[in-house]
């Protein structure tokens, strides 16, 4: 190999090779994904949408969103066709040069046949000579060539056993290696144009481009927030812990993102000059004098004006403050998730002791009202059944006259009649986009179930222990409601007092919870009434491991636990005997221990593999965490929108909150996300929340309470050397002043017997 010359490509061969191949890599799936594709709209779909005035304008500003898309899409299409024809062209080169390196043949080239004699192949040859020889005017150098190369290989006997041989009558060829390049490349007069063009693309145009997406990345949270806004939700947050929601609505406003100076795309018009002024005058309670930064600065107040009138539904400029709207409107949900991390992160920051305040759970709540707020337009004080097209505020107050409707779901369970009597001013088709919307609505299942998952009674909550709870979402569309005559129940956020008759009747001492109810207190029935035993058989009725137990089923244990009740005392022994071990409960500790061993060693093995399963479910959702869910009627807010929940765990006595927000952003029809929380140091009964919060609509909002009976947590064995406790740690425990950070309802259940 030492001294071999590599061959550029003269002809320029094999350098076509290199481009087709290139060519087909690079166009083949571009062709596949860019090639622009006209939606074809589903008739039936069209008729389901909603076709009032306001949706038909938001599909148009839809519609306008890329002012440039037909002319985009031309340009696509002109690219790839002269890709393709490119390619085409070069097909067709390979296939001449294809054709030119094929294999040799003699007798195609003398036009004779194989069987042919000498005196025929003489004939032949001295036939076309007289055509191809250089001398004549017909004549063709290199095909005379081929000619007298084909006609030494049938006579000459050297030449003959070459070509049987290696196919050449000139014997075997010699290794040459080529480099699919234009010999020009490496010409001395072109290695300056050379040079020059690899410093232009490997030394600034690469490091270039590098620089400017590491330069914006940089600038950018996760949830492409700038982390300027970011640090700005902090200060003022922890500045307020007690935020309520005007004042997150100015912080809201006060983001970076409506500054010029930040984002480029924002428009400054000369004409604010007048009508954001004109606006403030009509907004009251703007608080457009504040000296705080920024939310004293122009851009601030002019995005807090904008979002005032947004949720007043005043009509602005279409040609400058409506775009602004639009603009600013679009940005609010990724800003409120930021604001919504923010007081999560001071929360936790606050139990680590790092910050001296603590925010409240009305800050993050103000935070979140803010997002359905802006989507449907409306102030929190409005009522939800604005939300629908064509009703307003007289539709409400004849609502609330004749049948005192206050909420969507009291409105979808009404006859169609009755629905339909307090419409009577619409029109047919007024009527039919209201129903269709309202069907569409979500009405969601929210159940609860609380475990302590590693412990081996799952049941019984421990000082100290690690609280799971795991709630379960199912999505239906309000159309399951249509024709209901009953009287609705609320699906907002209940008050305490619903739920006080059924706490009196029920001490809250094992998490047991039932849709739509508090019963994670075990019920006092005397001698039956120790033990954490008695949730054994609604967990035997659940689905997958464990679910919900329905209405219905606890309504028929509860009355089967009245029937039993008015039994004779004579035959209670009896009837123990008969009823399954996991409903009976012992009075001593070691026959209740021994209980529950010999009920759960059968189902050990299947619980085991049933968490294992789940965890691994949770891992796969986690990985692929889908966004998106259903459509939002939302025709003030100018893009689509996809239905998301928070759901979290709070303590409302003291104003803390215990988890992390969720942000379920896959609800197509059912989903379970598990709550984790650390049980409170110090035993007795206590009262939280689970809520669950729409970050779409107004009225959607549900939440059940949570009651934990917490036990002393088991002494560790002292037998063992590396387990001894030192004094000073058993002095430090039973000192009195190391108050639990959770709110107890032991005193009040007390005062109430």
């Amino acid at each position: 190999m030492a001294g071999q010359k590599f061959q550029y490509d003269e002809s320029g061969g094999t350098f076509y090779y290199f481009l087709l191949s290139f060519l087909a890599l690079v166009l083949i799936p571009t062709t596949i994904y860019y090639w622009p594709r006209k939606k074809k709209e589903d008739p039936e779909k069209l008729r389901e949408d909603c076709q009032c005035p306001d949706c038909i304008k938001k599909k148009a500003i839809l519609a306008s969103a890329e002012p440039y898309r037909a002319v985009k899409n031309v340009s696509i299409r002109i690219g790839l066709v002269l890709g393709w024809t490119l390619l085409i062209y070069l097909a067709y080169r390979v296939s001449q040069f294809d054709y030119e390196m094929a294999s040799f043949d003699p007798f195609e080239i003398l036009k004779i046949e194989p069987t042919a004699s000498k005196a025929e192949i003489k004939k032949a040859y001295h036939k076309l000579s007289l055509v191809l020889h250089p001398d004549k005017e017909t004549g063709d150098e290199k095909a005379f060539m081929m000619l007298s190369k084909a006609y030494q290989a049938l006579t000459d006997e050297v030449a003959k056993v070459n070509y049987e041989k290696y196919g050449n009558p000139d014997g075997p060829g010699a290794m040459s290696f080529g480099i699919a390049l234009p010999s020009w490349i490496v010409e001395k007069e072109n290695s300056v144009w050379v040079l020059g063009l690899y410093g232009l693309i490997f030394m600034v145009a690469l490091p270039s481009v590098v620089g400017m997406w590491w330069y914006r990345s940089i600038r950018y949270s996760g949830d492409k927030v700038l982390l300027d806004t970011t640090q700005m939700y902090f200060y003022f947050i922890h500045k307020t812990p007690h935020m309520l929601l005007k004042r997150a609505l100015m912080v809201l406003a006060a983001s970076l993102e409506f500054d010029k100076r930040h984002n480029s795309q924002v428009v400054e018009r000369q004409s604010d000059n007048e009508e954001v002024p004109a606006l403030i005058r009509q907004l009251p309670n703007l608080n457009e004098k504040c000296k705080e930064h920024p939310l004293c600065r122009m851009y601030s107040i002019k995005a807090r004006a904008i979002l005032h009138a947004h949720l007043s539904r005043l009509p602005l400029n279409p040609e400058t403050l409506e775009k602004d709207r639009q603009f600013i409107v679009k940005k609010c949900p990724y800003l409120v998730q930021e604001m919504v991390s923010c007081v999560h992160q001071l929360v936790m920051l606050a139990y680590a002791r790092r910050v001296p305040r603590l925010p409240s759970i009305e800050t993050i709540e103000n935070c979140m009202k803010m997002s359905p707020m802006i989507i449907q337009a409306l102030w929190e004080f409005k009522s939800p059944l604005l939300q629908l097209p064509h009703v307003t505020d007289d539709h409400l107050y004849f609502m609330n006259k004749k049948r005192h409707i206050k909420n969507l779901q009291q409105f979808a369970q009404l006859a169609p009649e009755e629905s339909r009597q307090l419409l009577k001013s619409l029109s047919d088709f007024e009527y039919g986009n209201v129903m269709k919307v309202l069907g569409k609505m979500p009405s969601i299942d929210f159940s609860i179930r609380c475990e302590v998952i590693d412990d081996e009674n799952t049941n019984v909550v421990t000082a100290g222990a690690i609280v799971t709870v795991t709630v379960t979402l199912v999505r239906k569309d309000m159309n399951t409601l249509f024709g209901d005559s009953k009287v609705p129940q609320k699906q907002g956020i209940k008050d305490d007092e619903q739920q006080e008759g059924a706490e009196e009747e029920e001490a809250a001492v094992n998490a047991a919870p039932v849709k739509k109810s508090s019963t994670w207190a075990k019920p006092r029935k005397g001698k039956g009434g120790k033990g954490g035993k008695k949730p054994a058989p609604n967990q035997k009725k659940k689905a997958p491991p464990p679910t919900k137990a329905s209405v219905s089923s606890a309504a028929n244990a509860e009355s089967q636990q009245q029937e039993s009740k008015h039994d004779s005392d004579g035959d209670s022994e009896a009837d123990a005997s008969d009823v399954d071990e996991k409903e009976s409960v012992s009075d001593s500790d070691e026959e209740n221990e021994k209980q529950t061993k010999n009920s759960s060693l059968d189902d050990d093995d299947d619980e085991e593999w049933e968490r294992l399963q789940a965890k691994l479910n949770k891992r796969e959702k986690l990985e692929g965490k889908s966004r998106i869910s259903h459509t939002v009627h939302c025709p003030y807010f100018p893009e689509e929108k996809q239905e998301y929940w928070w759901t979290y765990i709070c303590d409302r006595k003291s104003r803390t909150l215990l988890t992390a927000p969720y942000h379920v952003t896959n609800l197509v029809e059912r989903e379970e996300i598990q709550l984790k929380f650390t049980a409170p140091r110090w035993p007795g009964v206590y009262t939280f929340t689970v809520c669950l919060r729409s970050d779409s609509y107004l009225g959607m909002d549900q939440q059940q309470e949570l009651k934990l009976d917490v036990k002393k947590a088991p002494a560790p064995p002292t037998d063992h050397p590396q387990w001894d406790l030192s004094e000073s740690e058993h002095e430090n425990n039973d000192q009195p002043e190391n108050l639990s950070e959770y709110t107890t309802d032991t005193s009040d259940e007390e005062d109430s017997e």
